[in-house]
């Protein structure tokens, strides 16, 4: 695959056709697994420049290391999102930009890491991590190929994020449409006041007006 436009074309295509943004981020895993072969790999996302959540991964380690991150609040995923596009460690027991990291890190068995920003012209989605058992398995080979899926997947998972925060806001406007319906039919309400009804029940309760809109659907009763 290294060095194919062509393929790389193909690979684009594939993921910007895919449904959903797990399966867009799976589907960035299995090229990135077949490009650079290595042991695991994983997807980060960052939600609102701040909450970082690990998206999909090809093994519960995956998870584990990136734990290991956010609570040493120090490593290369972290790096990647802020300061520079891609890191790559080559050995984690002789690693000293972050050792505590490194050290724990290498105590599960990972040796050699790279980690590439998953970028856009106006947005960070997140970073492609890529692990291995063995020290020294990337090199700037590796890193070359790792930068162009992630370029590509960038935009796929960039517009598959959107898409299904609209379908949630699709879902949510119906949800709150068919609660107000009961409302008005119950307690002959207009529109706005059935609205107000279901906010002040939010608000008062400290529960997403979504929640509300599904409970009163589903038991065709209010919190009390």
């Amino acid at each position: 695959m290294a060095g194919d436009p062509d393929e790389f074309a193909e690979i684009a295509l594939k993921m910007h056709d895919e449904d959903s943004l797990d399966e867009t981020a799976e589907r960035l895993l299995e090229y990135s697994l077949k490009a650079v072969s290595c042991s695991y790999a994983g997807v980060i996302f960052v939600h609102g420049g701040k909450r970082v959540e690990t998206v999909v991964a090809t093994h519960p380690i995956v998870e584990v290391l990136d734990q290991i991150q956010l609570d040493h609040g120090e490593g290369p995923d972290i790096d990647v999102l802020s300061d520079v596009v891609s890191i790559m460690v080559s050995d984690t027991t002789t690693e000293s930009r972050w050792p505590d990291w490194g050290k724990r890190v290498a105590e599960v068995g990972i040796r050699s890491l790279l980690s590439v920003r998953l970028y856009t012209s106006t947005d960070t989605v997140g970073t492609l991590n890529l692990y291995d058992v063995e020290p020294n398995h990337f090199d700037v080979d590796d890193q070359a190929v790792a930068h162009i899926l992630a370029r590509h997947a960038a935009i796929a998972l960039a517009n598959a994020r959107s898409n299904e925060q609209l379908r949630q806001a699709i879902d949510a406007r119906k949800l709150i449409g068919q609660a107000q319906g009961i409302l008005m039919e119950r307690f002959d309400l207009n529109a706005d006041q059935a609205f107000a009804v279901l906010l002040r029940y939010s608000q008062d309760y400290n529960v997403k007006l979504r929640l509300v809109a599904e409970r009163l659907i589903a038991t065709r009763v209010l919190p009390s």
